[in-house]
């Protein structure tokens, strides 16, 4: 059977509709419409965009395509942008309409590719092509990823911090979108947001060792809300190292230190004294000095009183802004091991606080247990990101956010090592 040629036919109206030239191909000599090299499909489609020249497509505006007559049907619909990015559609069940229904960007070049086939069965292909106009606000939604590219330990979240805050939903929803985090190996992950301007993203368990994971954003020129467009993310790129796991046992005056899940030493501590006590629950080391000067008046201890004090400490691990650390103590050996009797911070004599500092690096775990201190914030005072369990962790994602536990569909090659 053979495609005659279809008239060029263009209709002007609000919305531009333009049905593009098409023209024929044969079926293949074995008589089988599936095997036939697919016919231009032009004269078979419209889509509401401009025909080329100079004109733009408004990307306020989604994206349609339908399929003209009655003697076939769009069967794949396919739009990406020149960085990449995948326009996101919904095809009806009869296959006379795509529609997009994510944003267009700004600014942009996109290419469709249309599939189609005949009442025959036969299949059609065209390719259309088209720019975006630009944003039409200067105003930009940038985005800065955290922490440094390095190596960090298994407990270290991804951050990004936005240039303005985003407060509803529906705009929330863009965003998160946007912000991708691909790991090798693949993990289950999800953003939460921490406030109106900061998000973390964390795995559901810890991160795998020996890992690297690398974020970025798909939002510029993505229409975020009224006046405002996604603008520049420079994209991040982590690995981790061993898992290590520090436990302290405040009752016990004992700390345990796992690496790959094999203990490799238990040392003697001192945890908070009454009034003073350490916090329970999972913090990630946010960095070491080797020196600090301590004084009791950044803790609100008053200069002169029976709590005060102004100490030079060494090898020091911090791990939480406050002022929260794993030190050297050597005023204090006598108490580790058997009583707790430091200000909040764990103490541990000259030589095992050496050991724990050239051991440790930025982002493995310390967890305190059995204090009878305040449980650690989930966010504000460090990365505390791991007290929140899976389930109310993702209560705090626009997307997962009422959804069943697992990423849906949609979302799933969001959370896994492929290019977006």
């Amino acid at each position: 059977m053979n495609h005659s040629p279809r008239i060029r036919t263009v209709v002007s109206c609000t919305t531009l509709v333009v049905a593009l030239g098409a023209g024929s191909t044969a079926c293949s000599s074995d008589g089988n419409p599936l095997s036939a090299k697919p016919y231009d499909a032009a004269g078979q489609i419209a889509f509401n965009g401009p025909a080329g020249g100079s004109r733009k497509a408004d990307p306020d505006k989604p994206l349609e395509i339908t399929s003209r007559g009655s003697d076939g049907r769009i069967t794949d619909v396919t739009a990406v942008d020149a960085t990449g990015r995948y326009l996101a559609g919904q095809l009806s069940a009869d296959g006379r309409r795509w529609h997009s229904t994510s944003p267009l960007a700004a600014d942009a070049h996109y290419t469709v590719s249309v599939s189609t086939e005949d009442e025959d069965g036969a299949p059609g292909r065209k390719v259309l092509s088209f720019d975006t106009t630009k944003p039409s606000t200067k105003k930009r939604l940038d985005v800065t990823f955290g922490p440094d590219a390095g190596k960090y330990g298994v407990g270290q979240p991804v951050t990004a911090e936005l240039s303005a805050p985003i407060k509803d939903k529906a705009s929330r929803a863009i965003v998160e979108r946007a912000l991708k985090v691909d790991s090798t190996p693949a993990v289950e992950g999800a953003w939460h947001w921490v406030d109106d301007k900061e998000l973390h993203f964390r795995p559901k368990e810890y991160w795998p060792t020996n890992a690297t994971i690398q974020a970025h954003a798909n939002l510029a020129g993505i229409k975020i809300g009224d006046r405002m467009w996604g603008g520049n993310a420079k994209p991040l790129k982590l690995t981790t190292g061993d898992r290590v796991i520090a436990v302290t046992d405040a009752a016990a005056h004992s700390m345990t230190v796992y690496k790959n899940g094999d203990e490799i030493n238990e040392i003697p501590v001192t945890t908070g004294k009454p009034g003073f006590e350490t916090r329970n629950g999972v913090k990630v080391v946010l960095g070491k000095e080797y020196f600090v000067r301590m004084r009791g008046t950044s803790i609100g201890i008053s200069e002169g009183s029976s709590d005060s004090y102004d100490l030079p400490v060494y090898y020091a691990t911090r791990v939480t802004w406050s002022g929260e650390y794993v030190h050297a103590a050597p005023w204090s050996t006598g108490s580790q091991g058997s009583a707790n009797v430091s200000h909040g911070c764990t103490g541990m004599s000259t030589a095992n606080a050496a050991w724990f500092f050239e051991n440790v690096r930025a982002g493995d775990i310390v967890k305190v247990q059995n204090s009878n201190g305040d449980m650690m914030d989930p966010f504000g005072n460090g990365f505390g990101d791991w007290n929140l369990d899976w389930k109310k962790w993702r209560t705090g994602s626009a997307l997962l956010g009422g959804t069943p536990d697992g990423p849906r569909p949609a979302d799933r090659a969001r959370l896994r090592p492929e290019s977006a």
